[in-house]
C-alpha cells in the first residue's frame, strides 16, 4: 500500500497540466499508472457532448499517439458513442467512480438512475466486455470521462480491482482532465461580469417554469414592463441573443434550475 501511495502522489504531480506542453507528458504518466497497477487501457475524453479528440500541444490525437488505440478501434471518433453507449450516458447521472459490465453498474453508493440503462449489446456499444470509469464534472455542464479497461477482454468481474484502484483512478482522472480543459478553453464561456441580482434571478426561475412576462408580473406584483426590464439586462449580463440562451447560460452559472 505504501508503494502505491507513493506512487500515486508523484504521478498527481506529473499529471498536472498548466500548459499545452503539459498534456502529452500529463497522458503518458496516466497511461503508465494505470499499466502499473492493474494493466489498464485508457479510454480518455474530455467532453462527452463533444466530437473533438483530446490532443497534445502539436495537435497528435492522444488515443493512438499516448494511450494505444489503433485505428481499428476508433472508438474515439464514433459519433453516436455519447448517445448510445451506457459508459457515457451513465456519466450523466453519476459523478464518482463506478464499473460496469453487461450485468449493471457497481460503484461505492448504488444509483438507481443508473439501473434503467439499457445495458443490451453491451461490449459492442461499450467497445468493452468491464471497465472502471471516472466521471468528470466540469463547469458550465461539460462532463469528461476517462474509462480504464483490463488488457484480459475476457474478464467482466472488476469488483476486487475497483475496490484496489479506483480512488487513485480517480484522483489522477480528474487532475488530467481539469487541467486539459482549463488550457485548452480558448476563451470564456460566460461573460465574467455575469452577477444577476436578486428580482433579475426571480424573474428567470419564473421563466424557466414556463411563466409568461404577464404571468410572472402577478406573481411578483411588478409591472410588466419591470419584467420585461429585468429580464432584458439579465440577458445583457449574460450576453445572450433570446430567452432561450439567457436561460441556458443561468443554468449554467448555477442561478436557475430545470
Amino acid at each position: 500500500m505504501g508503494l502505491l501511495q507513493d506512487d500515486l502522489e508523484i504521478t498527481l504531480q506529473s499529471v498536472r497540466i498548466a500548459a499545452l506542453e503539459d498534456i502529452r507528458p500529463a497522458a503518458i504518466a496516466l497511461r503508465d499508472f494505470a499499466w502499473r497497477h492493474g494493466r489498464f487501457r485508457v479510454a480518455a475524453c474530455h467532453n462527452i457532448a463533444s466530437k473533438t479528440s483530446m490532443t497534445d500541444a502539436e495537435g497528435n490525437v492522444l488515443a493512438t499517439s499516448v494511450f494505444g488505440w489503433t485505428e481499428d478501434d476508433r472508438w474515439w471518433r464514433t459519433p453516436q458513442l455519447a448517445l448510445h453507449s451506457p459508459l457515457p450516458t451513465a456519466c450523466r447521472y453519476e459523478s464518482e467512480p463506478f464499473w460496469c459490465n453487461a450485468a449493471g453498474f457497481h460503484g461505492s453508493l448504488p444509483n438507481p438512475l443508473m439501473d434503467a440503462i439499457d445495458r443490451s449489446d453491451f461490449v459492442t456499444r461499450s467497445f468493452a466486455s468491464a471497465a472502471i470509469v471516472v466521471p468528470v464534472h466540469l463547469p458550465f455542464g461539460q462532463i469528461g470521462a476517462v474509462s480504464f479497461t483490463l488488457e484480459d477482454p475476457l474478464e467482466t468481474d472488476l469488483s476486487e480491482t475497483f475496490a484496489a484502484h479506483a480512488p487513485a483512478l480517480g484522483l489522477l482522472t480528474r487532475q488530467f482532465i481539469t487541467g486539459y480543459v482549463r488550457v485548452r478553453s480558448a476563451q470564456a464561456r460566460l461573460p465574467p461580469m455575469s452577477l444577476l441580482s436578486k428580482r433579475e434571478v426571480e424573474c428567470l426561475r419564473w421563466a424557466a417554469a414556463g411563466k409568461t412576462d404577464v404571468e410572472i408580473s402577478l406573481i411578483l406584483k411588478l409591472s410588466r414592463a419591470t419584467v420585461r426590464f429585468h429580464l432584458r439586462n439579465a440577458s445583457e449580463k449574460l450576453d445572450a441573443v433570446n430567452k432561450s440562451q439567457v436561460l441556458f447560460k443561468a443554468a449554467q452559472l448555477g442561478y436557475i434550475a430545470f
